[in-house]
């Protein structure tokens, strides 16, 4: 019985101590109410998103508060170091140390639609694509928040989101539907090769140099730029890499900079859901406005009798211009009014949803734009097919994060877009333009009184007129596809050594286009006069029509990306270091219409080795080395490989004691140097394996006898011979462009974030420039231009930018700004040897031109005599007198010298403010650009310069120059002003007086207020009964107002010609809703 008992009472004991050890180890709940105020109401916010996270920022569990506000969180069990996250569309997150609290009720703050910089938070750990957080941060970079950036304006692409947004980024943006912008950071500082930046999206890079001569017919998705294949509303935030120590670890791709994309990606908890949808009304910035017909024979009339010619035509001629009674012989056509609507609608969808669990989460979305273009079109027609240059879009993505172990974390990716644009026939857009321009309001009428389509005397390309052409010859379809899929592993070695950590990305691209040419033409006549018995019009039928006809092209490309990369970050104390080690090799591809040149189906190659190493001590001192050595196809073996290497020091005087005890509210004080080098390989797809030769024998002419191919003959003393020959030439000593970098900024950050601030001197040195070498003389008997690293450029200058956010009463207020000044100089260039110095491009700026200095007008005849001759043609008064420079009695091309500024902008800057109070948010911003000149010429700017090809400027020759003989002759007011804003007309091409000179260059300065957006969400008690989570409807404009001396037309293209398509002008409106 003893021994029953001894035996009862120890299972009793197990027994029980086992109960004590599971109830000690019951899984701990955080609970509370989540809660914001409306006044002094406290409402409770449903759906919050509460995680748990670790100190690598890793989700651990988490939950959404209910429809009263409330949440319940599993703490797991053995986890150290956690932080509890609440996070909400519109709210500021908290996060709060978890200390073992059971009851946490929390309320949240609502978030001002702003720009968040990057280098301002002393308390932040945010870390970027490398490992690096802010606080660490010494180098020159700038960040933005692209969700509360489209949210304050509603934007199509990127770009437009970010121009006039970032410090030391200057972009361009084009008119056209789904056209290309141009990107440029801290300047221009190259004579030959891209400028384009680097983009990398989720750690990928991807190209985006496209060549001037950018054709919708033969360009891929690649070509349309990288930035054009990803919906706004699909990025979580852009980060822009300036100097050489934050881009020397992505090689030689990163020489003109880096902007880095990253797309959003699932948080775990319940399924979240946003939607949006927007509709814009679209008009044009400014329109060119042309003179009418009555005016155009006026002036034709005019610059024909100024020039001792007869008329053109009579007074009762002119009558009939005006009163329209005979349109067949005297139209008055407005071709613009015609062509163009006075606006165009546009429409944007975007629906995305993330959520997920402990162990996987993702982020779908799906977008959809359509812009319907300017033009006009045949109604008759339409339910054929449309002419008008429309533009549709459907981008999706699909991001998912698998953690198959705790220290293990898979990445997926997987987007694309289909583009479709449509064009006129025999039209297409830019050609549309061009006659615009072109097709003045006399030359034929519309349709000829019968009926017949008429056709003028130009050229085969512009025999219609511009309603045929854009309607009337059938369409163009040019199709689009990107597909872009990335994989990345993610594996912690903490087991192995703290802070080790590996990351693998692999990515495969491709990129398909397809154009579809669908072209008709109707019968073409012309008017011959009219029967002097019946006064019938004589037609003459000029071209028979054909029906509609289809022709097709296509090609393709793919590339493939793989990125290694091993770091390892470690803190001793107040000592923190970190290495990093990168390996990159890309490989693209052209797939098909290789055509016939063996390169095309040649892969270009890329691979690089990069790595930087980081110390910092307390965060205060800061030393980081950074290395790439990088290799490219473009150089011969010996030169295939560059080693790049960059440093940054910085000092965060804000951490030193006596800083921390007298100016507590000093939260960043940090300055920072860096100096580097960076290899540039860019030398145009043009001019692949430029150190191979090509070699070719003897051809023979269509009469059968050998060309002849050698020439070591010099000028009119020809030296012909027969053999074989070198078609090209090797420059096979050709190696980098190399760019030595040096950057001095200061971060400044103060009153808890609520100012910052960062600027930054730069200066850069580009030596090896690739250019061809034009000016070798022709007894070498070279057929081609070997090339060679002949040029250096110059460039420095500052950028900054700032963020106020302040509180006042209950308005939150956040002003902000950036500005960039940027100054090169040519500093040597392969020229021709010149007797004077100021006609070398060396000593000035890249994109300043040369031209003449004018001098007003000639007053008279015995201005002209006692003035220099000038060489380009007889001269009258009334026409341009230009300055002699070297003094040598002539003025011909030896004078001319650099004049104005540059033609691309050396200021750019932006300023805005928003301001949220009780669910009302404004969001205010104004773009500008200074420091520009550009000189105007073309077919419009110098009238009748072609004859009767080209319309006049309406506001360019009001104030023209007219002598007193003509004016009486014609009833006009004489003008002999030798200071008059336009010369003595023309008929025909007027050498003198259209030679580039300080006489046709215009102020290239404008800003626009480029934003205005006013929003209002609705409050929670309403949302929250509907179902939703949050519900903010809004309007917004976006380029309403422009302000600049020069109104012709929009300055921001810089287009000399002004027959670029011009910038849209839009109002939209839009609902977002989040579920």
């Amino acid at each position: 019985m003893n021994q029953t008992n001894k035996v009862f009472y120890t299972l009793v004991a197990i027994f029980l101590s086992c109960s004590i050890e599971m109830a000690g180890q019951v899984q701990k709940v955080i609970s509370g109410t989540v809660t914001e105020l409306f006044g002094k109401t406290a409402e409770p916010l449903v759906g919050v998103n509460v995680n748990l996270v670790n100190n690598q920022n890793r989700s651990l569990g988490g939950g959404i508060t209910n429809l009263n506000g409330q949440y319940n969180v599993k703490v797991p069990d053995g986890e150290k170091d956690l932080t509890i996250v609440y996070s909400y569309i519109g709210m500021k997150t908290k996060r709060i140390k978890y200390t073992g609290q059971t009851l946490l009720n929390v309320t949240l703050e609502s978030e001002s639609m702003a720009v968040d910089e990057v280098v301002v938070s002393a308390r932040r750990l945010n870390r970027n694509d490398l490992g690096i957080s802010d606080k660490e941060m010494v180098s020159a970079t700038q960040k933005v928040d692209m969700e509360k950036l489209i949210a304050a304006a509603p934007v199509v692409s990127i770009e437009e989101a970010l121009q006039g947004q970032l410090g030391g980024v200057d972009i361009v943006l084009g008119g056209d539907p789904g056209s290309r912008s141009a990107i440029r950071i801290r300047g221009t500082s190259t004579l030959n090769a891209s400028s384009d930046p680097l983009i990398v999206i989720d750690g990928v890079p991807y190209p985006t140099d496209i060549s001037d001569d950018f054709n919708f017919s033969t360009a891929t998705e690649e070509d349309l730029g990288a930035l054009l294949n990803i919906s706004p509303n699909d990025i979580a935030s852009v980060e822009v890499l300036k100097d050489a120590s934050a881009t020397a670890i992505y090689g030689s791709k990163g020489a003109n900079g880096v902007v880095l994309i990253t797309t959003k990606r699932g948080k775990a908890g319940k399924i979240n859901i946003d939607a949006k949808v927007e509709t814009s009304y679209n008009t044009r910035t400014i329109t060119p406005e042309f003179v009418d017909g009555l005016s155009y024979a006026s002036l034709m009339n005019e610059a024909l009798v100024t020039r001792n010619l007869g008329m053109a035509y009579q007074p009762e001629e002119l009558e009939l211009f005006r009163t329209q009674m005979d349109p067949d012989f005297y139209p008055n056509v407005d071709w613009m009014d015609l062509i163009l609507k006075n606006g165009a609608w546009s429409y944007r969808a975007n629906l995305n949803m993330n959520g997920g669990g402990n162990t996987a989460r993702y982020f779908v979305s799906a977008s959809y734009t359509e812009d319907q273009g300017m033009y006009n079109t045949d109604q008759t027609l339409r339910d054929d097919y449309d002419t008008n240059a429309n533009y549709k879009k459907w981008n999706y993505r699909m991001n998912v994060d698998i953690d198959i172990t705790k220290s293990t974390l898979l990445k997926l990716g997987i987007a694309g877009s289909l583009a479709k644009r449509n064009s006129p026939g025999l039209a297409d857009n830019e050609m549309l333009w061009g006659m615009l321009f072109g097709y003045n309001p006399i030359a034929t009428p519309v349709y000829y009184s019968n009926g017949y389509a008429p056709i003028s005397h130009r050229d085969n390309v512009n025999k219609l007129n511009p309603w045929v052409a854009s309607t009337q010859t059938g369409y163009n379809e040019d199709w689009q596809n990107n597909v872009q899929t990335n994989v990345t592993l993610e594996q912690n070695f903490d087991f192995i050594t703290k802070g080790l950590k590996f990351v693998g990305r692999f990515g495969y691209d491709t990129d398909n286009s397809n154009w579809i040419n669908r072209h008709r033409q109707p019968d073409l006549y012309k008017a011959n006069g009219r029967r002097q018995e019946t006064g019938e019009i004589i037609y003459e039928k000029m071209f028979s029509a054909y029906d509609m006809t289809q022709s097709s092209g296509s090609s393709g490309k793919r590339r493939e990306f793989l990125d290694l990369l091993l770091s390892w970050e470690r803190a001793f104390g107040n000592h923190h270091g970190g290495v990093t080690f990168r390996y990159t090799q890309d490989s693209e591809k052209r797939t098909v219409d290789i055509g016939t040149d063996i390169k095309n189906g040649v892969s270009k190659r890329n691979q690089g080795l990069a790595g930087r190493f980081t110390y910092n001590w307390n965060y205060r001192y800061f030393v980081d080395f950074n290395f790439g050595y990088t290799g490219s196809e473009n150089f011969a073996p010996g030169n295939q490989f560059g080693f790049f290497p960059a440093f940054s020091l910085a000092w965060n005087v804000a951490e030193e004691s006596f800083v921390k005890n007298n100016l507590k509210w000093m939260n960043m004080f940090k300055i920072r140097y860096s100096h580097g080098k960076v290899g540039n390989d860019n030398i145009g797809d043009n001019n692949r394996f430029p150190y191979l030769y090509t070699i070719a024998t003897t051809g023979y002419n269509s009469e059968g006898k050998p060309n002849y191919v050698y020439n070591w003959g010099f000028g009119d003393y020809g030296k012909s011979f027969i053999g074989t020959h070198y078609t090209q030439m090797a420059s096979n000593g050709i190696t980098w462009e190399v760019a030595t970098k040096d950057d001095l900024g200061i971060d400044l950050s103060l009153f808890n974030d609520k100012f910052t601030a960062t600027v930054d001197y730069f200066h850069e040195k580009r030596t090896g420039i690739f250019l061809t070498r034009e000016f070798l003389p022709d007894i070498t008997g070279l057929e081609s231009k070997p090339k060679a690293n002949v040029g250096e450029v110059k460039s420095q200058g500052f950028d900054g930018n700032f963020a106020l956010k302040q509180k006042l009463g209950e308005v939150d207020m956040t002003i902000r700004g950036n500005i960039t000044y940027s100054k090169n100089e040519v500093l040597e260039k392969d020229e021709e040897n010149q007797v004077y110095s100021y006609l070398y491009q060396k000593g000035y700026r890249v994109d300043q031109v040369k031209g003449l200095i004018a001098e007003g007008l000639f007053a008279d005849y015995d201005d002209i005599r006692t003035s220099p001759k000038q060489e380009f043609g007889t001269v009258q008064p009334g026409d341009i007198k230009y300055k002699d420079v070297n003094g040598d009695g002539v003025v011909n091309d030896n004078d001319k010298v650099a004049i104005g500024a540059t033609t691309t902008p050396n200021l750019v800057y932006g300023i805005g403010a928003s301001f949220a109070w009780k669910g009302i948010d404004v969001n205010v911003h104004f773009q500008g650009a200074g420091k520009s000149t550009f000189p105007i010429y073309g077919k419009c700017v110098y009238a009748f310069s072609e004859s009767d090809w080209g319309n006049i400027f309406k506001d360019m020759i009001s104030d023209r120059w007219v002598d007193s003989e003509t004016a009486a002759k014609l009833g006009l007011h004489a003008n002999e002003n030798p200071n008059a804003t336009y010369p003595r007309l023309t008929y025909g091409e007027n050498k003198n007086n259209q030679q580039t000179s300080t006489y046709w260059m215009r102020d290239g300065r404008y800003i626009r207020l480029k934003n205005l957006d006013i929003g209002y969400t609705l409050p929670k008690s309403i949302v929250n009964k509907l179902h939703f989570n949050n519900i903010r409807i809004y309007i917004a404009g976006s380029n309403l107002i422009t302000w600049s001396k020069f109104k012709t037309w929009d300055p921001e293209t810089g287009n000399p010609r002004g027959e670029a398509y011009p910038l849209t002008k839009s109002v939209t409106m839009g609902l977002s809703v989040n579920l």
